[in-house]
């Protein structure tokens, strides 16, 4: 199948008009109709409708769009992979603190000479991570899927590293001059973790936590920031809340807070890498290496169900 044909398709159906399509193109009006009627003839189907106002999707042109702009995508990240001067590898992460961070910049500390860029696409659902590394957005997200049947076929799943949790607390807090703690002893106290948001990942991570464990997991107000939850932390003797092992976090010294490792079992957060099923960008099989290069956690070991 032509893929200029399916590229000419996806303007066309973005932009809603065929002379638009051929000036962002660079052919003519001519052209253009041309391939789509190629297009059209190959599938045995009408993809358009013509109007007043330019062109429509037909039923069956709705239903080949994502496909085609899959293939599309696809054939630009092939280019770019082997072409001069390849663009920088694109890959999301939940915050620039987070443990994903940490982990990437450990791996551009190792191979400085990376095009790296680190985006985060402040999304709390990770289908729309997953629709970005499927339009090509993006050439990879730190996000995970639960159900992975939900996945596009032509978007894959891959574990990156466990990210084992720490109970955070502050001065006055009756765990805080604890070595490290079992989740049987977190049992009578208040975790707090603002914001946990509705079809996030980490909502079904804390849901099954605290079933499994008894835990009292509140997620009461709004998240107004890591700075107002420190200052909470360093203020209360009843207050805690979870953070990952290499989750960045600082605070004044004067808040004396402390991060306490959670043990037999460890707690552990698995963390996914989504990437495109074909054609990924060569600069992800050098951080996939270094994932699995990742020492594992020692002892017991928790980690939700659903975890890859």
């Amino acid at each position: 199948m032509d893929t200029e044909a399916m590229r000419t398709f996806v303007r066309a159906a973005d932009l809603g008009r065929l002379q638009h399509a051929a000036d962002e193109l660079g052919v003519t009006q001519q052209a253009v109709s041309k391939r789509i009627a190629a297009l059209e003839r190959e599938l045995g189907v009408r993809l358009f409708t013509r109007t007043p106002r330019g062109v429509e999707l037909t039923f069956d042109g709705q239903a080949f769009l994502p496909h085609a702009r899959s293939v599309v995508a696809g054939v630009e990240r092939a280019v770019a992979a082997v072409g001069p001067g390849s663009r920088a590898l694109r890959i999301d992460v939940l915050g620039l603190r987070s443990a994903q961070a940490v982990v990437l910049h450990d791996y551009w500390r190792s191979r400085p000479g990376t095009d790296l860029d680190v985006v985060t696409l402040r999304v709390n659902d990770p289908r729309v991570a997953v629709a970005a590394v499927e339009a090509g957005d993006i050439d990879a997200s730190f996000r995970t899927v639960t159900d992975p049947a939900l996945l596009p076929p032509d978007v894959r799943m891959i574990h990156a590293f466990d990210s084992p949790l720490e109970l955070l607390v502050g001065p006055e807090h009756p765990l805080a001059s604890a070595r490290e703690l079992t989740p049987s002893q977190l049992r009578e106290h208040r975790i707090w973790v603002p914001g946990i948001a509705p079809r996030s990942e980490w909502s079904e991570f804390y849901d099954q936590l605290a079933t499994d464990f008894g835990l009292r997991i509140d997620a009461a107000g709004p998240h107004f920031g890591d700075e107002v939850l420190l200052d909470t932390l360093a203020e209360s003797a009843e207050v805690a809340t979870l953070v990952g092992a290499r989750d960045r976090y600082i605070w004044p010294a004067a808040h004396d807070l402390r991060r306490i490792p959670v043990v037999n079992p460890a707690l552990a957060y698995p963390l996914s890498l989504i990437l495109p099923a074909t054609n990924p960008h060569p600069g992800l099989r050098g951080v996939i290496a270094h994932l699995h290069g990742l020492p594992g956690l020692p002892g017991p070991v928790w980690r939700p169900a659903w975890a890859t």
